[in-house]
């Protein structure tokens, strides 16, 4: 496990310097800067949030010798350098151990600990995130977000310069707004420094799902609310507020700022358009004075609540609270930026429509294929003379992911309407229930094997997961977690696939 600590930096940051009549060339920061309400923290995996910034972006941590790497833009105010991260972790795999905080003040965020809700790991501590799971384009250049599954979070409760009690500050994040849930809590922003909730008003964060336990907005969701502990609000109360729309963009720009007895909700689609203001207003009862306690989090709730899952691109703290102006034109600088959607998979594509069968490539194991029995999976050996009924259960009807279109579904060739989908990380053949559960459970991209031969295939909801065979047994297996079926010894062929023509 990667133990959390404090890092410190000596890059140079031009804090506050922007030349005023150059404003498309300035980060984000910069343009906070000139609006005096300056950056306490910048957090991103896929650029540089100020003009002169070229210090490290990431830290990346490879499962072959744990031997980690500092991603840094390809050049300063740039995009990340995508290809340094794929050449260290090829054939392996890398989960996202730090990412840097870019003002120079060393609010680094790095793997969440213990709070009032424990994390999945033994010692409590939150998962990290897999660093392939979120790949997009910046102006057409690749980069890679912050995909974050349920149990994993990242946190830095010892921030320095971030707002505490009643004091001013703003935050923005451009997240997926497509993979979301209702768990509590996918957040960024301000929070306890105990990890724990310590009472109404000692957050003050971005939140984004469809969780209805407190507020909610106009359809079914998702929205962009505020996550201020013990509620989040859409508005003046925990309630609805019929002017926060349910996001159906697929990058997000989410902008929450307070005040002493006043805060805001806004909100855009991030590769077009001008910000909205879903609330502006004072505060709900028994939030004013807000008490925060200025610790960081992203992808997890104030005390360490992580059943939530989302996608982090970017994201800010100031200091003060921004003027709309300086938001609009924080807008517009995202939106300069170009996001799009990337490839999720890599390697030799499948054939929707398809029937294949998928083979060990583990010596000694190497006549085995992944078969159902019933609804378990497991692998047996299956040759041209095994019966029609063996035949069948080797053989898989490629779809397109039924969570995500970009990747991949394998329907039994013998149950129609049936797929392989991981539950508490095993395997097992079921038939399609039709809720958002299963068919992201049921999901899985290709990859170029990790051991070189053949395909791997990554779960797309769990991108640090694979479908690995142990004792003949499938899961959905991370190379060294906690699990026995996690184990790193024979990792990278158990999780890789000769993919043929199916036997049926």
């Amino acid at each position: 496990m990667f133990l959390q600590r404090r890092f410190q930096h000596n890059h140079a940051v031009a804090l506050g310097f922007v030349a005023m009549s150059s404003l498309a060339a300035a980060g984000p920061c910069d343009i906070y800067a000139a609006g005096n309400t300056p950056c306490v923290a910048a957090h991103s995996t896929t650029r540089a949030l100020y003009s002169a910034y070229s210090g490290p972006l990431y830290q990346v941590q490879r499962g072959s010798d744990d031997t980690t790497t500092d991603i840094t833009p390809l050049s300063a105010g740039g995009v990340a350098n995508a290809a340094a991260q794929d050449s260290f972790c090829n054939s392996t795999t890398c989960l996202i151990t730090i990412v840097y905080d870019q003002s120079g003040r060393g609010n680094h965020l790095t793997q969440a600990p213990p709070g009032g809700f424990s994390g999945p790991e033994s010692d409590g501590y939150d998962n990290l995130a897999g660093a392939v799971g979120a790949p997009v384009t910046l102006n057409g250049q690749k980069a890679y977000g912050v995909f974050v599954s349920p149990g994993t979070g990242y946190r830095n409760n010892q921030a320095s310069g971030t707002a505490t009690g009643d004091e001013a500050e703003g935050l923005y994040a451009v997240l997926d707004g497509t993979h979301y849930n209702g768990n509590c809590c996918f957040d960024y922003g301000n929070a306890e420094t105990s990890s724990r909730d310590t009472g109404d008003g000692h957050m003050e964060a971005i939140y984004f799902g469809d969780n209805t336990d407190w507020g909610s907005g106009s359809g079914t969701g998702p929205w962009v609310m505020a996550d201020l502990e013990n509620g989040l609000f859409s508005g003046l109360s925990a309630g609805n507020n019929a002017d926060d729309p349910s996001i159906s963009y697929r990058f997000v720009s989410a902008f929450v700022k307070g005040e002493p007895d006043q805060w805001s909700i806004r909100g855009s689609n991030a590769v077009s358009g001008s910000l909205s203001t879903f609330y502006n207003g004072t505060r709900p009862s028994g939030y004013n004075p807000m008490k925060k306690e200025g610790a960081i989090i992203l992808g997890i709730g104030g005390d360490n609540s992580n059943g939530a899952q989302g996608t982090f691109y970017e994201g800010v703290m100031t200091s003060g609270y921004p003027s709309d102006a300086t938001e609009n034109s924080v807008q517009a600088n995202i939106v300069a930026a170009k996001y799009a959607i990337a490839p999720l998979i890599s390697g030799p594509t499948l054939t929707v429509g398809s029937s294949v069968s998928l083979r060990a490539t583990t010596a000694g194991y190497t006549t085995r294929y992944i078969i159902h029995n019933g609804s378990s999976v497991v692998t047996q050996v299956v040759s041209s003379s095994s019966s029609s009924a063996l035949q069948q259960q080797a053989s898989w009807t490629v779809r397109t992911g039924l969570g995500n279109s970009g990747c991949f579904s394998f329907e039994s060739s013998d149950t129609l309407g049936s797929y392989l989908r991981h539950y508490n990380f095993q395997l097992y053949l079921e038939a399609d229930d039709g809720t958002k559960q299963f068919h992201e459970d049921a999901t899985f991209c290709p990859e170029v094997g990790l051991s070189g031969q053949g395909s791997s295939l990554r779960s797309w909801n769990y991108p640090t997961r694979y479908i690995r065979h142990y004792d003949n047994v499938l899961y959905a297996a991370s190379n060294g977690g906690v699990q026995t079926f996690d184990a790193t010894a024979s990792f990278v062929d158990d999780v890789s696939w000769a993919i043929s023509a199916g036997f049926a």
